[in-house]
């Protein structure tokens, strides 16, 4: 098998390599600026430069030369390599900054290069903390600066964009944010202009970074230079809790990560996952944060006298049981939905087979048309297979509205049926309506009980996106009930650690007073003196995997560890009429 040598180490390896890849993949490291594993190689920044040889043989025996020690004579190329260009080869001998001075040394001058125009605005720079600039001038960078003149001034808090500004005196032209928009996005909005020491990337004259996957560039800048409108100046990097999770805003399910402080989700960025989204996500998906924090129903709500009054818990569930009690099984419509998670939608079919009421019903959320191929999907909605999966009754939404107006009592999960056009406000005036709801919406406006139930940013459930692939959220956000502390699988960052309820980062109304559907529906349950009862997403998925076809052998702790888990075609995915 061939070989190669690191820093005196042996490595064996099969197929083709760039080397830098290859190092970083054993757990070393070697520093770089410009290389992204899933764009083009311009080896500018020259930051990766390693020492590299090669064995010499003997052209008639075939066998190594070697020293008087015995050692493999070594022909090493005559000036330094940029590691990310260079293939991996049999035989080959790499000196990384690790043990060679050389390198160190070429790396520091480097860096020294880097720095000389660079400003110094850590201390007010959004990406102080995650910089890998910051990073690696502490680890191989000079200890101070040899320059001291005036440093290039350029373009300053440029709006690129609506979502992107640039800080043009940061960026140290490793263009990867214009590869970007040429090789993975392809609209060709960014290029490098002037030259020399004034060169700095922007748009067209006349034209705006509106990409739809612009902010991208802002997650793999190695500097400060582009920065979100959104999050600029929101908070720093090791004041929040990082928490993995997947985006509900469409249906491929990209996988992210929420950042949170105070309770309040301030970003939300891609996490690799190279059978989904790679390394990249939709700008649509980042403004998920408004759900989570904006507009939220807190405390259950009634209808009364053509008015909608807070209520309390638990005359919510008594009002809820006693109309459910007033009505046949069969005159009760459950109404599922493909935003909500498996979970959910499982525990809703669960109460409808126990009340004797048809299979609950739902419809897609499909826009024609409006997909590209990519990230964006014309599904809408983050569970529409989990939906079909589980088996529920999937109608088109003309025929859902046929349902509704016929109903005497209507069980809505969080699905803005209103907003989207499936049936107008006076369809569901008739029969008594219930909605399960994270968010105010013209839905639960004319709703005669709203009841809040979490988003994705606050339980544990999974979603089957639209390759069948079945994935889970973790909870990132408290509420009234629930406490990072005692919740194992909840993060904890620094301020959480350390901090107590007196202090000025905790804010109490940022916790929403809601919970999840599966535990309101276990009170339900018991007041109705039916037989269910689930504490955690993780046991109504457990019960999933045991009932449910489609479902077998999918568990939590398997989708964390195969970062999702593919479903078998189980269900006929044809819309019933």
């Amino acid at each position: 098998m061939p070989e190669v040598f690191i820093d005196g180490k042996r490595y064996e390896y099969e197929g083709d390599h760039q080397l830098l890849q290859f190092i970083l993949d054993q757990g070393l490291e070697v520093p770089f600026f410009c290389y992204h594993p899933s764009m083009s190689i311009p080896a500018n920044c020259r930051q990766c430069m390693v020492k590299v040889g090669q064995p010499v043989k003997d052209r008639e025996s075939g066998e190594y030369e070697l020293d008087e020690n015995g050692d493999r004579v070594i022909r090493w190329f005559p000036k330094l390599q940029t590691s990310c260009n260079i293939k991996v080869a049999d035989g080959m001998v790499v000196h990384t900054q690790e043990t060679d001075e050389l390198v160190e040394r070429a790396q520091k001058d480097t860096l020294e290069f880097i720095l000389a125009n660079h400003p110094l605005d850590c201390p007010i720079c959004d990406q102080a903390g995650e910089c890998p600039l910051q990073i690696q001038t502490y680890k191989y960078g000079p200890e101070g600066s040899r320059f001291e003149v005036k440093k290039v001034h350029k373009p300053k808090r440029v709006q690129l964009g609506p979502r992107v500004i640039l800080d043009a005196e940061r960026c140290i032209n490793c263009t990867r944010c214009v590869r970007f928009t040429d090789e993975i996005s392809e609209t060709h909005q960014l290029t490098i202009v002037s030259r020399g020491d004034k060169n700095y990337p922007t748009t067209a004259p006349g034209t705006e970074f509106d990409d739809n996957y612009s902010l991208n560039t802002v997650d793999i800048c190695p500097v400060g230079a582009l920065t979100s409108a959104d999050f600029r100046f929101k908070a720093r990097v090791w004041e929040m809790n990082q928490t993995p999770s997947i985006d509900i805003t469409n249906g491929k399910g990209t996988n992210i990560d929420l950042w949170t402080r105070d309770n309040l989700v301030l970003r939300i960025t891609p996490r690799f996952n190279e059978d989904v989204n790679d390394h990249w996500m939709p700008d649509e998906g980042r403004e998920a944060y408004r759900v989570f924090n904006e507009n939220r129903v807190s405390k259950p709500a009634q209808n009364l006298d053509g008015e909608q009054v807070k209520s309390s818990w638990n005359n919510a569930l008594l009002t809820l049981a006693e109309k459910i009690e007033e009505h046949d099984g069969k005159e009760v419509l459950f109404v599922g939905s493909p935003h909500a998670s498996v979970e959910e939608n499982y525990v809703l079919m669960s109460v409808a087979n126990l009340l004797g009421a048809k299979n609950p019903v739902f419809t897609p959320h499909i826009e024609e048309g409006y997909g590209d191929g990519f990230l964006l999907t014309d599904d809408q909605a983050p569970n529409t297979n989990g939906c079909r999966a589980l088996g529920l009754d999937e109608l088109s939404a003309a025929d859902l509205k046929k349902e509704i107006t016929g109903a005497k009592m209507v069980v809505l999960l969080n699905d803005q049926l209103v907003d989207r056009n499936v049936v107008s406000a006076k369809d569901i005036e008739t029969p008594f309506t219930t909605v399960f709801a994270t968010n105010h919406s013209e839905t639960s406006k004319v709703a005669d009980l709203v009841i809040p139930i979490t988003t994705a940013a606050e339980h544990a459930a999974s979603y089957v996106n639209v390759d069948n692939r079945a994935q889970r959220t973790v909870a990132a956000k408290e509420t009234k009930y629930t406490n990072r502390r005692l919740d194992i699988e909840m993060s904890e960052g620094r301020l959480d650690r350390y901090g107590t309820s007196f202090d000025n980062w905790v804010t109490e109304d940022n916790k929403v007073d809601c919970m999840p559907f599966w535990n309101f529906t276990s009170q339900l349950a018991d007041r109705l003196g039916l037989d269910l009862s689930y504490d955690t997403g993780r046991d109504v998925m457990n019960e999933i995997s045991e009932k449910v076809p489609a479902f077998k052998g999918v568990s939590y702790s398997e989708m964390d560890a195969n970062s999702g888990i593919v479903l078998e075609e189980t269900s006929d995915k044809t819309v019933k009429s």
